[in-house]
């Protein structure tokens, strides 16, 4: 075994195929049955949106490479050039599957449900009449056509903008032209076709839309009048929008991220979707003119843009979505005594969407209002529309508090959102810092400092999720709030570490990153591996990427330790090699709720060592982001955790097995006759609070075989 190279490229799964493999997990949810009908097109709406990141994000990142001459490989030893063959190839066939679902099952299903969504040639004249009206008071007003000839240069396409390429005839001279004319983002791209014809009468529950682009398209004529409109076909572009920020050559931080965020419409184009109709002459105006390979053009047919299908999930019909359900609290928050009286007592656990977000709310509020509280330093990452905490602390602000805020201004795709909420913060007067140079800080921690009779005693929130309230009913995270001293001095350094100068390396109980995180999990892997088949892992966490991981945890399952890992997202880690990786077992869990949550399980002999935190065990979480890790001791919330594990171990419902060959097989596939799949979501919605048994001893987790721990 010690002459097996562990750093054998065959050894790794590639980071890009297997966010892929990730994404069409999330996509065969659409054909589950099990899901209500608009979940099921909500999962076809969140891999659209999934797929847009990823080729604005990682494809857009390769493409960098291939153009700088990069040829660096990752552990499992792709070029960047042969990653993008492997991604071509692969998203081609996960585009057609995903349109296929639309148009053969979810668009017939949910007409047999009343929500029809219609193409135009489907309509009546008396329709089509009302929607010509539409458009001339709603549509045309916004509308801009942009044409493309010598003395008018090919216009600009903006990022996820869908748009129409339309073809003209000059009557007088049979000289054809062409133009672009962008659907609007402001107006809904599924029009509600009821309101407009009130003369048919439809029961309640029967809802007709239209595809804007489709209306459009129908009335061009309006925009080229005395023209002859001879076609138009959709086209949609993606655009590079990885900002690179010199955050060490800003004056000012919060300008510059402006300023980037308004060049990142102009980023280089990485994809171009087009419908399968067009002909090759409009095609190739939009490949030359927009700078794109053949291998960057997608055609479909079917609507582009699926994402758009959000639409029809905030439809009002609860019976084709999941139940709703009301969170608990934690029953030692049920007292009525304040909550730093019972902080003085007990930490609070809390496993989000599972147990209420609320209590995390009302800590921050009652700190705000508390005359004894003296500060409040808090992380922001991502915080949502009209956030409570942020109000919260304005509220702290203006009762004579002092308030310190380090808001990440680089959580992508929340820039704009927390570039407002940084400024609102700061014109409250509030302190407001944007962190580290050259790192983002994604760890999530609140800290209190509050005068009481004995002195002065320090309360510290910490969780894997971030401080929105939205999130809070949709991620599955788990949160802490405690008045450890030790961790409360912890915070407090992290804090002096996020808005001042220090070096600071050792922390009394915080595994934080980029300082000791590495070198401390490493460590605890370590230690396992030193007890052999007495050795247990147990990792949940959205992706696993680092190498120095990856190769450790190879070293501690050759040496027979028995790993768990618990992977949503994507793994490059490889199970089930011989000699390599026998005993350790890669599991993925899409459900109703997204798995957020890190915990890290070492057994040491019966005496865990369990952390919970921020961190993802990835290069980018443990070298260029501040991260948290914090230790649960107490034997209380130690079992929590345990019961945390097993329940999500026993999953066979909607887990995903990781194969040696980068493959990933449902679960429910591998049971046994008459066997009933066990949903862990559903038993921690619902099973936990009805005092029902769970099919196993959630105190102990299993082992393959027997069980036991």
């Amino acid at each position: 075994m010690s002459e097996i190279d562990l750093k054998n490229p065959s050894l790794y799964i590639n980071r890009e195929l297997s966010n892929i493999e990730f994404n069409r997990r999330v996509l065969e949810e659409c054909e589950n049955p099990e899901h209500p009908l608009l979940e099921r097109v909500k999962f076809l709406a969140i891999f659209s949106g999934n797929m847009d990141e990823f080729f604005m994000v990682r494809v857009s990142g390769l493409k960098q490479q291939v153009l700088l001459g990069i040829t660096d490989r990752p552990a499992d030893g792709l070029t960047p050039r042969e990653q993008l063959v492997a991604i071509h190839r692969t998203v081609t066939q996960l585009f057609a599957q995903a349109n296929s679902y639309w148009l053969e099952m979810l668009q017939p299903a949910l007409a047999k449900e009343g929500i029809h969504a219609l193409n135009y040639g489907q309509l009546k004249a008396r329709q089509q009449k009302k929607l010509a009206a539409y458009f001339e008071q709603e549509i045309f007003p916004v509308l801009t056509p942009l044409v493309f000839d010598p003395t008018h240069p090919f216009p600009h396409i903006s990022n996820l903008s869908l748009n129409l390429a339309v073809e003209v005839r000059d009557p007088d001279n049979d000289e054809i032209h062409f133009a672009r004319v962008k659907v609007p983002a402001t107006l809904p791209r599924l029009v509600p076709l009821n309101p407009l014809d009130p003369d048919e009468l439809l029961p309640p529950t029967t809802q007709k839309f239209i595809w804007l682009e489709q209306i459009i398209a129908a009335n061009l004529d309006r925009l080229f009048p005395g023209m002859d409109v001879c076609a138009a076909y959709p086209f949609r572009v993606t655009r590079n929008t990885d900002m690179e920020i010199q955050e060490e050559e800003a004056d000012d931080l919060l300008l510059t991220m402006e300023e980037n965020l308004r060049q990142r419409h102009f980023g280089r184009v990485v994809r171009l979707e087009i419908d399968e109709e067009t002909p090759d002459i409009l095609r190739n105006i939009l490949v030359s003119n927009l700078k794109v390979n053949a291998t960057d053009v997608y055609a479909t047919n079917g609507p582009l843009g699926l994402s758009s299908l959000w639409e029809l999930h905030k439809l009002e019909r609860p019976e084709l979505k999941d139940e709703g359900f009301q969170p608990t609290v934690p029953a030692n928050l049920r007292t009525g005594d304040s909550i730093f009286n019972i902080l003085q007592r007990n930490n609070v656990l809390i496993h989000t969407p599972f147990d209420s977000f609320l209590p995390v709310v009302d800590f921050v509020q009652a700190a705000a209002e508390d005359p004894n509280v003296l500060a409040i330093k808090q992380t922001l990452y991502r915080v949502g529309p009209n956030p409570p905490i942020v109000h919260a602390l304005m509220k702290a602000r203006e009762n004579g508090k002092q308030v310190a805020v380090l808001v990440e201004l680089k959580a992508r795709f929340d820039e704009e959102s927390n570039i407002e909420w940084a400024k609102a913060l700061e014109k409250a007067g509030v302190h407001v810092a944007y962190g580290v140079i050259g790192l983002k800080t994604h760890c999530k921690l609140c800290l209190v400092v509050r005068r009481e009779r004995d002195g002065i005693r320090r309360y510290v929130h910490m969780a894997t999720g971030n401080y929105n309230t939205i999130t809070a009913r949709l991620y599955t995270d788990l949160g802490m709030i405690s008045s450890d001293d030790e961790m409360g001095a912890d915070a407090s350094e992290v804090f002096n570490y996020l808005t001042g100068y220090s070096k600071q390396v050792d922390y009394r109980k915080f595994l934080v990153a980029p300082v000791n995180l590495r070198s401390n999990l490493l460590r605890l892997i370590e230690q396992e591996t030193d007890l052999g088949k007495k050795g247990r892992i147990l990792i949940k966490a959205n992706s696993l990427v680092d190498p120095g991981i990856i190769r450790s945890l190879y070293r501690a399952s050759q040496a027979g330790v028995q790993i768990d890992l618990i992977i949503r997202g994507f793994c490059c880690l490889r199970p089930g090699v011989k000699g390599v990786s026998d005993n350790i077992r890669v599991k993925s869990i899409v459900g109703r709720f997204l798995e957020h949550s890190r915990i890290y399980y070492f057994h040491n002999k019966g005496n865990p060592d369990i952390y919970v935190g921020s961190a993802d065990p990835m290069p980018r979480n443990i070298n260029r982001r501040v991260e948290v890790l914090f230790p649960i001791e107490e034997e209380a919330e130690r079992q929590q955790i345990i019961t945390i594990l097993a329940t999500y171990l026993h999953d066979t419902a909607k887990s995903h097995l990781l194969q040696s060959d980068g493959r990933y097989l449902p679960a429910i596939d591998q049971l046994g006759e008459g066997e009933e799949p066990f949903n862990s979501q559903l038993w921690l919605l619902n099973g936990r609070h009805a005092d029902k048994e769970p099919p196993f001893d959630p105190t102990i987790l299993p082992l393959p075989g027997d069980g036991k721990q």
